[in-house]
């Protein structure tokens, strides 16, 4: 697997380049929530790039949105089908820039047949890492059924006490930007850490077995490849330390969910903090509270959130100000970029 956050390009922040509002390109914004939309059209004229804003996701109904834009920006939330890549292509889209780290929603190999170049965003670490942190002291103090209790007015102790994080191990699955950042965070708690990444055999990269064996808390930071697809299978969690937390903040299907469900239920372990699960989408984002559980992610879902030692947040680790600053920035940036590299005629 390789752990390194697959940024395409170096993206260039401490200067905006110099184009004038009436010379720069458009960019169309696919999928666009209403803070978002608020800061394309603020930072959009800075930049010199004209925004054409949509909160529909791309379709093949609504790739004519572009407008004659050659760059468009989607988001993270919907999966971006073939034939939305094919129409986006036809509309004369050469550029597509996503408003995430992860590229597992754009089939970016058929992309690029069409002709389309795909690239990420860069964003601050620090939100997703304290989030991180967050869920791992939630789960090692037991956090969320203790608060669930209280809800119903019942304020007794919890029948298990909690661990102090400093007479854990941690192990730290993946040393890109955002796990570089939670095991700088860790250190500060005194834990022992184990950080295992794909880099090459170097001071400090832990065998994976041995980091599943030694772990009190793992946690997963690693982009969703065909390599890492169900990094942690039923194999993999029978690794694990009996009693060990699963914290996970990257992928959903970076976690193989029937092989957890049955190890929680088994005692092996001994609880899971899940920003993000497998087959979220369609799911998340949307409220449920009246809709039946009518397929199979949603019922793996709520089966999950029965148990008392699981904690479901929905992919929201990354959702701060700091963050969507910079993604709408750098969104920006990419399409100048892009723009200034690839001149028409």
């Amino acid at each position: 697997m390789n752990d390194r956050e697959p940024t395409r390009a170096t993206l260039r922040r401490s200067r905006s380049p110099a184009v004038s509002p009436s010379s720069g390109p458009g960019i169309t914004v696919y999928g666009c929530d209403a803070d978002e939309a608020a800061l394309f059209r603020e930072l959009a004229p800075r930049l010199g790039v004209t925004p054409t804003i949509t909160g529909a996701p791309v379709s093949g109904a609504t790739a004519g949105s572009v407008n004659g834009n050659r760059c468009v920006s989607v988001g993270h939330r919907h999966r971006i089908s073939r034939p939305a890549l094919a129409a986006l292509s036809r509309a004369g889209v050469r550029y597509i820039s996503t408003r995430s780290i992860g590229y597992d929603h754009i089939d970016v190999e058929y992309a690029a047949r069409l002709g389309l170049s795909v690239e990420n965003v860069r964003y601050s670490p620090d939100g997703v890492a304290d989030y991180t942190l967050m869920l791992i002291l939630m789960a090692v103090r037991g956090a969320a059924p203790m608060v669930r209790r209280t809800d119903r007015h019942d304020y007794r102790l919890p029948d298990r006490r909690g661990r102090d994080l400093r007479d854990l191990t941690v192990g730290v699955l993946g040393a890109g930007r955002i796990g570089t950042a939670v095991l700088d965070r860790l250190r500060g708690f005194g834990c022992r850490v184990l950080a295992h990444t794909n880099r090459g055999a170097g001071a400090g990269n832990v065998p994976l077995p041995e980091v599943l064996r030694h772990s009190d808390v793992v946690t997963l930071h690693t982009p969703l490849t065909a390599a890492t697809h169900h990094l942690l299978d039923r194999d993999r969690i029978g690794l694990l330390k009996h009693g060990a937390f699963v914290i996970n903040t990257g992928r959903g299907a970076l976690i193989d969910t029937d092989a957890l469900v049955s190890a929680l239920e088994s005692g092996r372990v001994g609880g899971a903090a899940l920003d993000v699960v497998e087959g979220e989408e369609g799911i998340f984002y949307a409220d449920h509270r009246d809709r039946p559980p009518d397929t199979a992610s949603l019922v793996r879902l709520q089966r999950l959130q029965r148990m008392p030692n699981v904690l479901i947040s929905p992919h929201s680790a990354y959702y701060t100000e700091r963050a969507l600053r910079d993604t709408v920035e750098n969104s920006l940036i990419n399409c100048l970029t892009f723009e200034s590299d690839h001149h028409h005629g």
